[in-house]
């Protein structure tokens, strides 16, 4: 027991040194930080220092009231002052009329700021209004009239354009007589030149309607739409036609805006009198055959 505390005395002892040792190291790296005045030094300093003005200055208000005071006072005399010279005129520096470091930072951050708000806007609408300039969204030369009939004999009667996403088929010059009673003159323009060009969606859905081969007409593999050779519906869910676009011919050349999607003839609407012409690849339960 009694060894117990000489050695828990010794420990402390030995604890309570290394502290002194540690705290004077401590200030004497802080008197050779700040340095160290002998007591002699101290005392004339403080002998040597003058004695403070407690008087509290004063106030702009006491200011104030004592020319408000003078000047109710009738019986003082006015004092006129006296003549001067004019002042003779000094040119500023020109380096005091330059724009200052402060000025130049503000300037320049306000500046920065708005080239950013300017680019972020400039950004924002030409996202809102693309200028687009080729592919789907513009107008697109096809091709010759006489080539893309070319085309369309070789596929079996349909010609897919894919950088349009569209379908171009013949239109049968025999049904202009009805075309001109129902399509725009945005339309017409491909029919006369017995062309017709078709988005490739289903009005119904949006499915991509691939060509039934041995039908001649479009089917939707979604849910059954059928559309004849030109896009007017003839079976299924879908509320019209396929849409098209906006046709011309230029030069011979086969224009097509796929920027003006029209929308496709009603229901019923039937100008070439196309039925089917062979079994159909989609039944009305949108199956294969």
């Amino acid at each position: 027991m009694n060894a117990a505390i000489v050695v828990l005395a010794v420990a402390v002892l030995v604890l309570a040194a290394i502290a002194i040792v540690f705290t004077g190291m401590r200030r004497r790296d802080a008197e050779r930080a700040v340095g160290y005045l002998s007591r002699e030094t101290r005392s004339r300093d403080k002998a040597a220092t003058p004695t403070r003005d407690l008087t509290p200055p004063t106030s702009g208000r006491e200011i104030e009231l004592a020319a408000a005071v003078e000047r109710r006072d009738a019986d003082k005399d006015l004092v006129a002052a006296g003549p001067s010279a004019p002042v003779p005129f000094i040119p500023p520096d020109p380096d005091a009329l330059a724009v200052s470091r402060r000025q130049f930072l503000n300037r320049g951050i306000v500046t920065g700021f708005v080239l950013g708000l300017t680019g972020f806007g400039a950004s924002c609408l030409a996202f809102i209004w693309p200028q687009v300039t080729g592919g789907f969204g513009s107008k697109i030369t096809v091709g010759k009239v006489t080539d893309i009939k070319s085309q369309i004999t070789q596929n079996s009667g349909f010609y897919y354009y894919p950088q349009g996403r569209m379908w171009i088929t013949e239109y049968p010059a025999s049904a202009l007589d009805k075309a001109r009673q129902v399509y725009s003159p945005s339309e017409l323009a491909g029919m006369e030149a017995g062309l017709v060009a078709l988005y490739q969606k289903c009005v119904h859905l949006g499915c991509r309607v691939p060509q039934c081969v041995t039908s001649q007409w479009f089917e939707c593999p979604c849910h059954g739409s059928q559309y004849n050779q030109v896009g007017e519906k003839k079976g299924g869910p879908a509320p019209r036609g396929l849409d098209r676009f906006a046709m011309s011919v230029d030069g011979g050349n086969f224009v097509v805006d796929t920027g003006i999607i029209i929308q496709g003839p009603a229901i019923g609407t039937n100008t070439t009198g196309q039925e089917a012409e062979g079994p159909h690849c989609i039944t009305g339960g949108g199956e294969a055959h």
